[in-house]
């Protein structure tokens, strides 16, 4: 059996897998555009795709050079 890959990572693995905290993961996600929220029993979560965090890691990337 194959494993299957995960095509989103919910906010708190996006974080820890960017080395950044959540929040400003959040504000990142704010002011880029980047990721979505999905509802699930009342709560809103932010899922990245894998496009999205290296997108994120370039930006990251030109802003301090």
């Amino acid at each position: 059996m194959k494993a299957t890959e995960p095509k989103y990572v919910n906010q708190s693995r996006a974080a820890l897998l960017l080395g950044i905290s959540e929040p400003e993961l959040c504000k990142i996600s704010g002011e880029t555009g980047f990721g979505h929220k999905e509802s699930s029993c009342g709560q809103e979560e932010l899922f990245f795709t894998y496009e999205e965090l290296r997108r994120i890691c370039q930006l990251a990337v030109h802003q301090v050079h």
